[in-house]
């Protein structure tokens, strides 16, 4: 996960060349995000490198779909309610 925006329960990931072999992982993960109750938005590298405003149009859109606070996801991910990320175990140990 690269940001995220806990009030508006939006993820936003930013996609290299690594992630054509790690695509599985990364639909386990967003299915992960999609069930606690956030919406994910996946960009590549080169978009936000090269088409930047697009990007932030994008982001700001999905930011306005949000209107209002959401629910609490039930039960707690982990890491909420202290000062360090939420972090998810699903990823290949070396």
């Amino acid at each position: 996960m690269d940001f995220v925006c806990l009030e508006k329960m939006l993820v936003i990931e930013i996609d290299g060349g690594q992630h054509v072999e790690r695509q599985a992982l990364d639909n386990v993960r967003t299915e992960k995000l999609v069930n606690a109750g956030f919406r994910v938005l996946r960009f590549w590298n080169h978009e936000v490198l090269n088409e930047i405003e697009a990007v932030k149009e994008r982001i700001w859109m999905e930011l306005q779909k949000a209107g209002g606070t959401h629910p609490h996801p039930n039960p707690l991910l982990e890491g909420e309610g202290t000062l360090y990320p939420i972090k998810f175990i699903d990823h290949p140990k070396p």
